[in-house]
């Protein structure tokens, strides 16, 4: 199928001559094309610029191709969901409550609740409720233009349940237009009957649940949670090299309720990434800078828990790259709107306008080693495009908690149309 988007007020492009994720001044640069267009064909990006430069360049395609007239709007990459806990059973509203009535979250965690309620429904639930569950969370999350998703386990914590939630992600993959990328995080929590004993644990995810994840090919990144109270940073580090080891590459849940030296520790076991980061130390947020290691922020966590946000102004300005993320999960960010964390980031992060763009495509992209692929209006790149319906992208914050996304072409076919997705007509 060949597809012509024409009379766009503005395409933006996100097109670079740097290689990698953008950091400082280049987050800014998000190459806008007024009146642009795009042509594809089958499942890659064929040009982008002047229709007339694009006729006379390809006029065979542009004969044959179906015409989507984006007068008033504007076309950018589809968005990137570089960090989520899409798969799970149940929801833990009541935990909402809690912390209204002034419950912490380590409280609600050390009661019972937080991963350990997941962690009970997840087990509970059937393989073919989870598959059904989160099919229609990627719905969503597809209606809001979100066309490639990460999805973290952690919410089996034994060998069983992990790999069910691995499974069942890997036939989303297949069977979704949404790009499902999987991340093994058996490293989630401590599970109760391990209290104690959490070096016996660590020894359960070295030597029994990472061959295994290898083996089977059913993750591509290997994740833990590096904070006081759950695993330590000798703890995590074993776990992630250990990952390294068997080809999976290294994320790390860091910082997040207290400094304790994962943002270090990121950089120094080569992480392709370090997330939350509320409250990472300054030395930290230079040691990423110095790596290369990309800070995926979760501005939804900290609105959600009323937690300090990550400062994400202070590490864009000292050369960290930045991505952004939802951190969809039940407990502390049940929310599938990419749009409205890209709000937050604005107001309570003091990002600009520009580099949320930036955060959500080309380095939430690199955040999922899929940069090469994804995140860029560009020849050759795959058709992740977005129309959405407003007149320019500064309304896109400015008109906040909406969702603007008109069309979505995934793969160079449209899969929302009008808002609206096709399958639902």
């Amino acid at each position: 199928m060949t597809i012509l988007i024409k009379n766009a007020n503005e395409v933006i492009t996100l097109k670079s001559n740097v290689q990698g994720p953008r950091t400082k001044e280049q987050m800014q640069e998000i190459a806008v094309i007024e009146y642009g267009s795009v042509l594809i064909e089958e499942e890659r990006i064929v040009a982008v610029g002047a229709y007339e430069q694009l006729e006379a360049d390809f006029p065979e395609l542009i004969k044959k191709a179906e015409t989507i007239d984006a007068t008033g709007k504007i076309v950018m990459p589809g968005l990137v969901d570089c960090h989520t806990h899409l798969v799970h059973g149940g929801t833990r509203e009541q935990e909402f409550n809690m912390r209204l009535n002034g419950s912490t979250y380590m409280e609600i965690m050390n009661a019972g609740g937080g991963i350990h309620a997941t962690t009970k429904r997840t087990r509970e639930t059937s393989f073919d409720e989870l598959y059904e569950k989160t099919m229609q969370h990627l719905d969503v999350f597809l209606k809001h233009g979100v066309t490639t998703v990460e999805a973290k386990s952690g919410y089996g914590l034994d060998w069983e349940t992990e790999k069910k939630q691995l499974e069942v992600a890997k036939e989303l993959q297949a069977a979704h237009h949404i790009d499902v990328i999987s991340t093994f995080m058996g490293a989630h929590a401590v599970p109760r009957d391990y209290k104690g004993r959490e070096d016996e644990f660590v020894d359960v995810v070295v030597n029994e649940m990472l061959p295994k994840v290898a083996e089977l090919e059913l993750a591509e990144f290997n994740d833990v949670f590096c904070e006081k109270g759950v695993f330590t940073p000798e703890q995590s580090r074993r776990i992630l090299e250990a990952g390294k080891a068997l080809g999976l590459t290294p994320k790390i849940h860091a910082d997040e309720i207290e400094p304790y030296q994962g943002a270090e520790l990121a950089a120094e076991v080569e992480a392709i990434s370090a997330e939350h980061l509320l409250v990472a130390s300054d030395k930290g947020i230079r040691k990423m800078a110095e790596a290369g290691t990309i800070a995926v922020l979760l501005p939804g966590t900290a609105f959600f828990l009323r937690a300090p946000f990550a400062r994400g102004r202070l590490m864009i300005d000292e050369g960290v790259p930045v991505a952004i993320s939802t951190d969809f999960n039940p407990g502390s960010s049940p929310t599938m709107s990419l749009p409205f964390i890209m709000n937050l980031a604005c107001m309570h992060m003091g990002m600009t306008l520009e580099e949320v763009l930036t955060a959500t495509t080309i380095n939430a992209a690199y955040a999922l080693n899929r940069g090469e692929q994804i995140g860029s209006l560009e020849a050759h790149k795959k058709a992740d495009v977005l129309i959405l319906d407003v007149a320019n992208y500064k309304q896109l914050q400015y008109f906040y908690g909406m969702n603007h996304t008109h069309t979505v072409i995934k793969n160079g076919q449209v899969v929302v149309q009008n808002g609206i997705l096709l399958k639902d007509q």
